[in-house]
């Protein structure tokens, strides 16, 4: 069993940059690949970025040269650092492994809203 939660979201305007973290509780962190997903109103959840243990990453075109994930394997943290930030960022971000599906256990994402 795993506790994921989200922080560091916020209101920021087009350009502008975040840097979302997230704090897992449980054994399974240094094991797995962990990854950032997205949400937007009315859209399904999208993969953003995933991390392996060693520090592998992949991004998701959309955020490419934009987003950058990282994780520290002795604190349990992943993080997400968003920049250039675009209207069709807006979502709420959730944290966890790369394989999750509707079955596995989410938190509650931290929302990320960007407009002017």
């Amino acid at each position: 069993q795993v506790q994921l939660v989200e922080s560091g979201g916020g209101l920021v305007q087009p350009g502008g940059s975040l840097r979302l973290s997230c704090a897992v509780s449980g054994s399974i962190f240094s094991i797995v690949t962990w990854a950032w997903y997205r949400q937007a109103p009315g859209k399904e959840r999208e993969l953003v970025a995933s991390i392996t243990r060693g520090g592998s990453t992949n991004y998701a075109d959309s955020v490419k040269g934009r987003f950058t994930i990282s994780r520290d394997n002795a604190k349990d943290m992943v993080y997400l650092q968003m920049n250039s930030l675009r209207p069709e960022d807006t979502a709420v971000y959730y944290c966890n492994t790369v394989g999750a599906g509707p079955y596995a256990y989410w938190g509650q994402g931290t929302q990320v809203t960007v407009s002017s």
